[in-house]
């Protein structure tokens, strides 16, 4: 007698799990169709039901049986799934007695490229992937549109604008994921966008320490963290760039001694006024403590007596920013970069350097009217964003070397010094 199994599966009617009764009734209409020994191919799972017992080339699992329009043929293979979808065959995996087992597709494969809706078109999918890609890639043309108000998000955008870049890669990778002509289409414009506003950026500049890098006038500033360790291997590592000038913000009472020894030897003039000090090649005509906050003493002006006239060195510490709860938190920040803009009006040197920490990218709004006043060394003469902070990775320009009637050659970020910040560099023909 046939044997009857129970389908674990009742609610799928399939072939194997019942018995025929008119198979049984008239046994000699039976006929080798191909599935089994001797009997129809769905009668059961033994040797005389036929069907799915191994040695009889039957397919190996019950619950998908392979009938003669199937595409597996006689020797069971079927052909793979050109995505790797789910019940893709591996013509290398048998079972025993020949008998194909089904491969699950690649993981990644299924991460990286799922199988698309049915019907649906490449310029169709992937909408949203292409809508974020474009809002984020056109920023750096329409930053400003962006309100300040609330949160100062405005001014955060600003100073992590070059990011907006990231748009294009991960624009390409949702193009690849979900086969998206449209995301692949707001990559390419993000990239374009991305070019035609950062290329100058990128392009400009030389490399430090290239031939004549003796010549002109060096500036370094550099925030050496009022933390640092051994201030005095930080301030060694300055000298390596030749420098004629070294503005430094953060130097203590406990870093100052250390810092001396190893600079004054090379630059014989300094002056110190609370947390920031400038050491000099060449002599001062004037010194004087800079007040923006009375209640912060860290900003300096010294007047040098370089050649081809005096220039006005300002070494500035501006207010720490803060990302918060509520926003990018620039109060402290901003009133002091009202009252700057205000003394550098008043300035009356042609030549005139701001050096220092102040805590802003450029292109923020904010810092523009110091922007509109000098100009960035960094983004006339270097090449790169030339970002500071954090010296670990990078992701902002807050150390700045601003100008006014002088001409940069070069500018550029020192190797770290053991400070969260990077020290940066810049050279002016004399």
């Amino acid at each position: 007698m046939t044997q009857v199994r129970n389908d674990p599966y009742p609610d799928v009617l399939i072939g194997g799990g019942f018995s025929d009764p008119q198979s049984e009734a008239a046994p000699e209409q039976q006929a080798d169709d191909g599935y089994g020994r001797e009997g129809g191919g769905y009668g059961g799972y033994g040797p005389e039901g036929g069907g799915y017992d191994d040695a009889s080339g039957g397919h190996p699992h019950p619950y998908a049986p392979v009938g003669p329009d199937d595409a597996a043929g006689a020797n069971g293979h079927v052909a793979e799934d050109s995505v790797g979808a789910p019940g893709a065959v591996d013509a290398a995996a048998q079972a025993p007695g020949g008998a194909p087992v089904a491969a699950p597709a690649s993981r990644w494969r299924r991460l990286l490229r799922p199988a698309p809706a049915p019907g649906s078109s490449r310029w169709r999918r992937g909408r949203v992937a292409a809508g974020v890609t474009g809002a984020v890639g056109v920023l750096p043309l329409v930053h400003s549109w962006v309100p300040n108000t609330p949160g100062n998000l405005g001014s955060l955008l600003e100073t992590l604008l070059p990011w907006c870049g990231l748009a294009v890669p991960l624009g390409l990778l949702a193009a690849l994921r979900v086969r998206s002509a449209a995301a692949a289409l707001a990559a390419a414009l993000a990239a374009v966008v991305w070019l035609a506003a950062f290329w100058p950026a990128m392009a400009g500049g030389s490399a430090a320490g290239a031939p004549g890098a003796a010549s002109g006038l060096t500036v370094v500033t550099h925030n050496i963290g009022a933390g640092h360790t051994d201030p005095a291997a930080a301030a060694r590592s300055l000298l390596a760039a030749r420098p004629d000038l070294v503005a430094l913000e953060e130097i203590t009472d406990a870093a100052f001694p250390a810092v001396e020894k190893v600079l004054t030897p090379a630059l014989r003039h300094h002056v110190r006024i609370g947390t920031v000090a400038l050491w000099s090649r060449h002599p001062f005509n004037d010194t004087r403590r800079l007040v923006l906050d009375p209640g912060w003493s860290r900003s300096l002006r010294a007047e040098v007596r370089a050649p081809g006239g005096p220039i006005a060195v300002y070494v500035v510490h501006l207010p720490s920013v803060r990302v918060g709860l509520f926003g990018f938190g620039t109060g402290a920040r901003d009133r002091d970069v009202r009252e700057l803009d205000r003394v550098l009006g008043e300035e009356r040197q042609d030549r005139v350097l701001l050096l220092g920490d102040l805590n802003g990218s450029t292109a923020d709004r904010t810092l523009a009217p110091l922007a509109e006043r000098l100009r960035s060394a960094q983004d006339t003469a270097g090449g790169g964003f030339g970002m500071s902070w954090p010296a670990a990775f990078p992701v902002a320009r807050v150390d700045h070397i601003l100008d006014r009637g002088l001409t940069p050659t070069d500018a550029w970020t020192l190797p770290a010094t053991g400070s969260d910040h990077l020290p940066v560099a810049a050279r002016y023909r004399r």
